[in-house]
């Protein structure tokens, strides 16, 4: 049974510390020496599936310190995961699935996450810590045909583990530097026989803030996450089973903050770019270094929230097949605090979304193991209502930071004419916006797939999806100014007062309405070369269902919403795929690969608005992107003694055609072009702007050409303590190559690539106890997770520096 187990390691993505002992339960963990999936919604060896799919099972990712889907990245290559705060948060793999920005949630992101087959609307569930984890695989390429959600560039699958109708039990403990805290346990068994099945799961998670704030002088960036999960299996009959879990997860940390990186030149007038106008304050930032890790942010810290939810999972065995169905409803409570000028100064001291949302969903699927052709068919409808109350208030800095005060000499603390608005406080301060936002979505589909075994070898795989999403959604902003009156920008004010704060937070209202059928599927071909070679092809054509824009409009000569843009087209998207996977060495080792070509039309990007006092953007399309690539996976186990793997992707990335796209900051801030006139050159300060940019043949935001993970586990047979056991030493390692952080690639956003190495030394039996120590980041790297343009074109880059290292020991066992 160990030596199945080990050869397991040897599967597409793997770390060597899957190949550790896992008990027997209700699922089977291992057959043939590799890691059963569900990818098609139905148990086989993951070799066995044609597409590009990576699993890791829950020891491998408390072995890795991988807690969340956030690190999983440093596994897998091609999954990327972005995150300013839980609600402004992406997953995408190759690239796709989300634009980067903030968050608009009028549009739904192309990967899907499901645990236990019901699917998260919520990205902010990503940012969790998982708890009782089985395994998880992470689906690269559309996913239609088989889930009840349409994704467009994958869906990342996340199983925990089933009640059991054996006792056991399992607790893990873990503590290390930054006051860092960590415990899970599990207990499961029987309550009547064999029919009836509880399984009880906690975990939570403290570290100390990585950031530290001069202004409050506390930690921030902290973790504070509780996660609790129960689940009942009711074997009803021999043919039907029924699974009710419910769960609830909790985050309450002091965070996020964005701190000063760099400054560059915009087309701003110099007197009204960062440096003069730090020095007109007499403000400097606490440090110029981001890894001196200080902020001094004015305004509370908060990035509460809470999700969480019930299901029922009923597997029925009619006649040939299984009928499955899957009743879910979910909630997500959403409760900040941010400081969005990212400075010390009250420019803007209160921007925050509270948002409550509410989900069900409902998926009924029937599957067919036959012994020439294996199918599903399956219906999903989908239903959410989320209601936001947001507020925007700008401070008494905001007048000089944000108007324009005239020709002021550099580091000048007065104004050249004193009646100049900027000269004003009370002009901006206390202008505050409070904003009511309505979304309702309904989304219905049928699937199917049906796999034909014309021969031993080949199998023939057509999928079909009809597809029918309807959003409706409104958007009111009522603006006041610092006396609480409400201010009118339609008509255009005659007061300049008025009219520089219609500028700044303008009042609008609209309600924003989309629906549309389409139709998807795909086709893939695979042929056995041999008993353990696997060539697949594969295309398929998706959809991204269209979007309305909720988080404000920009606005004509009028001060009217441009109704024009309320809503984006959906996301045209043709993908081709080849991929070959195979085992060598009595499957000792593993070599998988994938080719792959995806071209998008209409592609969701995140346009700026052209205010001045925030960085909030909308929604448009470009025009077509590409994203093109290979994908490398190899797994080696030697010996019983020695694991490796290594996984690398090469990924070409391009926007096709993108006309209209927003310009990156050393483009704007400056004076309109008038027709006739040219642009200033980029940087040129007091220049002229274009009101848009053509960024056809530019990077696309996020991605890196070139990324590796790479690994490798050495165990020695020893006894500790009279416990037979193995002493074993590991190390994690992963790269990225340069990328842009902007969707419209800037001189001053580039992350630079870096890379990270973990180790971890550790004694282990085949009972179940693990005791090891770990570094993550053994080099102390300094790298940037991302950067972000901060409000007004002043220049100012900010940025969230990634972990510096940390170190600790971890305990678990198994009883």
């Amino acid at each position: 049974m160990k030596r199945t187990l080990l050869l397991g390691a040897a599967m597409l993505g793997c770390t060597p510390a899957i190949a550790q002992e896992t008990p027997a339960r209700d699922f089977e963990v291992f057959k043939d020496g590799d890691l059963v999936v569900t990818a098609r919604r139905r148990e086989e060896s993951v070799q066995n599936v044609p597409i590009a799919v990576a699993a890791f099972t829950g020891d491998s990712l408390a072995a890795t310190g991988s807690s969340n889907v956030g690190r999983l990245t440093q596994l897998q290559p091609s999954l990327q995961f972005y995150s300013t705060n839980p609600r402004n948060s992406a997953a995408n793999i190759r690239g796709l699935g989300a634009p980067f920005g903030l968050t608009n949630d009028g549009i739904e992101q192309g990967v899907g996450i499901y645990v236990d087959q019901v699917y998260n609307s919520r990205i902010a569930a990503a940012t969790f810590d998982f708890v009782d984890v089985e395994r998880v695989e992470v689906l690269r390429g559309p996913q239609g045909t088989l889930y009840g959600k349409n994704t467009t560039a994958g869906a990342i699958n996340i199983t925990t583990r089933a009640p059991s109708f054996s006792p056991e039990g399992r607790v893990e403990i873990s503590f290390g530097n930054l006051e860092y805290l960590q415990a899970k346990g599990s207990v499961s068994g029987p309550l009547i026989d064999d029919r009836l099945a509880i399984r009880l799961a906690a975990g939570a998670t403290q570290r100390r803030g990585t950031i530290f704030n001069v202004k409050s002088d506390r930690w921030v960036n902290e973790q504070d996450n509780l996660g609790l999960r129960g689940s009942l299996l009711w074997k009803a009959t021999d043919a039907l089973s029924l699974t009710v879990t419910g769960d609830y997860n909790r985050q309450n940390p002091e965070c996020c903050a964005q701190i000063y990186v760099r400054v560059g030149r915009t087309q701003r007038p110099l007197n009204r770019q960062y440096d003069a106008l730090a020095a007109a304050f007499g403000y400097a930032p606490p440090s110029r270094n981001a890894f001196d890790r200080l902020a001094d942010l004015d305004s509370p810290l908060d990035a509460f929230q809470e999700i969480g939810g019930v299901s029922l999972r009923a597997e029925w065995d009619v006649g040939p097949g299984t009928l499955t169905s899957v009743s879910a409803w979910r909630f997500w409570n959403w409760g900040p605090s941010n400081d969005r000028d990212f400075t010390g100064l009250p420019i803007t001291p209160v921007s925050a979304n509270p948002s409550k949302q509410d989900q069900y969903s409902q998926e009924f699927r029937y599957s067919v193991d036959g012994e020439r052709f294996d199918y599903t068919l399956g219906v999903f409808a989908y239903h959410q209502k989320q209601h936001t109350t947001g507020a925007q208030q700008q401070g008494s800095a905001a007048s000089r930071w944000t108007l324009n005060p005239g020709n002021v000499p550099v580091g000048s603390a007065g104004c050249a004419t004193p009646t100049a608005n900027a000269c004003n406080p009370a002009v901006l301060n206390g202008l505050r916006s409070e904003n009511d936002i309505l979304l309702k979505t309904t989304s219905l589909a049928a699937f199917g797939q049906l796999a034909w075994h014309v021969t031993d070898r080949l199998t023939l795989q057509p999928g079909l999806r009809v597809n029918y999403d309807k959003k409706s959604g409104s958007y009111v902003a009522t603006v006041f100014n610092g006396a609480g009156v409400p201010i009118v920008c339609n008509p255009v004010p005659a007061s300049s007062v008025v009219r520089d704060q219609c500028a700044t937070l303008a009042p609008q209202s609209y309600a924003p309405r989309f629906s549309d059928w389409n139709v998807s599927g795909d086709f893939t071909i695979s042929y056995k070369l041999a008993e353990d070679v696997l060539a697949y092809g594969t295309y398929a054509k998706s959809y991204k269902s269209g979007g309305i824009n909720l988080a404000g409009l920009p606005l004509d000569a009028n001060n009217l919403p441009v109704l024009s843009v309320t809503t984006v087209k959906p996301e045209d998207v043709d993908h081709f795929e080849l991929g070959l996977k195979t085992q060598f060495f009595d499957r000792r080792m593993t070599f998988n690969l994938a080719g792959f070509w995806t071209e998008i039309k209409n592609y969701q990007a995140l346009v700026n608005s052209g205010a001045i006092s925030t960085v909030r953007g909308y929604l448009a399309n470009a025009q077509k992107v590409r994203v093109r690539g290979i994908e490398a996976d190899l797994a080696y186990r030697p010996d019983d003694r020695l694991s490796l793997y290594a996984n690398g992707a090469f990924t070409d990335h391009k926007y096709v055609k993108f006309t209209g796209a927003p310009c990156p900051p050393e483009l704007s801030g400056g004076g309109t072009v008038a027709a006739g006139q040219t642009p200033s050159a980029p940087g040129t300060p007091g220049g002229l702007s274009p009101a848009s940019c053509d960024i056809s043949g530019q990077w696309l935001p996020g991605i890196s050409k070139w990324s590796f993970s790479y690994g490798a586990e050495y165990n020695v047979p020893t006894r500790v303590l009279g416990r037979e056991g193995e002493v074993y030493f590991g190390v994690d390692g992963s790269y990225r190559s340069k990328f842009s952080s902007n969707p419209s690639r800037s001189i001053y956003m580039d992350v630079n690539g870096y890379g990270l190495a973990n180790l971890r030394l550790g004694f282990r039996t085949d009972e179940g106890l693990n005791v090891f120590g770990w570094v993550r980041n053994a080099t102390n790297t300094r790298y940037y997770e991302l950067l972000a343009i901060t409000p007004g074109s002043t220049g100012l880059i900010a940025g969230q520096p990634g972990d510096p290292r940390t170190y600790g020991v971890t305990a678990s066992t198994r009883f």
